[in-house]
């Protein structure tokens, strides 16, 4: 017996099951902060992105910049949960954050990200450190690029990142925000 199968059929579901995310909805939400707006979006594996900005519309384009082929979609009800916990995270850090995280980046970024995940509340590591702990061969710069394009602001904590120099450096969403929540960890 031959059975064929027309590719219209299995196609959407083979892409599905790799976790395409191009292809996925991504749901989100938004809500004001004491660190300005906030973005939370979640994919079918997890929080995708946690954006922080001046107002919606901004968010709503880094958003759709992030991920042009997915389908948005403003769900309060999906994100509610994961909102509440960013917001308890910015006002008490010492409970940190646990949310199921969808990190989509490069290999690398990804090998960065974990290693930023692993900085204790409270303590900050210069960008040398990073790179050192991340791989003998890799450059300050290299873990400040996967710094700037880390779309999973607190929930990665590259605001836990500074210069040798002690300075703080560049922050994604802004060196104010960086400096607010250095200072709230520092007291947890």
């Amino acid at each position: 017996m031959n059975l064929t199968i027309p590719e219209n059929i299995w196609q959407p579901a083979l892409l599905r099951t790799r976790g395409n995310v191009e292809s996925d909805t991504i749901s989100y939400g938004m809500c004001t902060s004491d660190l300005g707006e906030l973005l939370v979006a979640r994919s079918i594996k997890g929080v995708c992105a946690i954006l922080i900005g001046s107002d919606h519309e901004e968010l709503d384009l880094e958003l759709a910049t992030r991920f042009p082929k997915a389908d948005l979609v403003v769900d309060e009800a999906v994100v509610h949960d994961d909102l509440a916990k960013v917001i308890n995270f910015m006002d008490k850090p010492a409970d940190a954050l646990y949310l199921p995280l969808d990190m989509c980046g490069t290999p690398f970024q990804r090998r960065v990200w974990e290693k930023l995940r692993a900085i204790p509340i409270g303590r900050t590591l210069t960008y040398t450190d990073v790179a050192y702990w991340v791989g003998p061969l890799t450059s300050a710069r290299a873990v400040a690029g996967a710094c700037a394009s880390n779309p999973l602001a607190l929930a990665v904590p590259c605001h836990r990142v500074v210069r040798s120099n002690g300075d703080l450096g560049g922050y994604r969403w802004g060196v104010e925000r960086k400096r607010e929540m250095i200072r709230k960890e520092a007291m947890a």
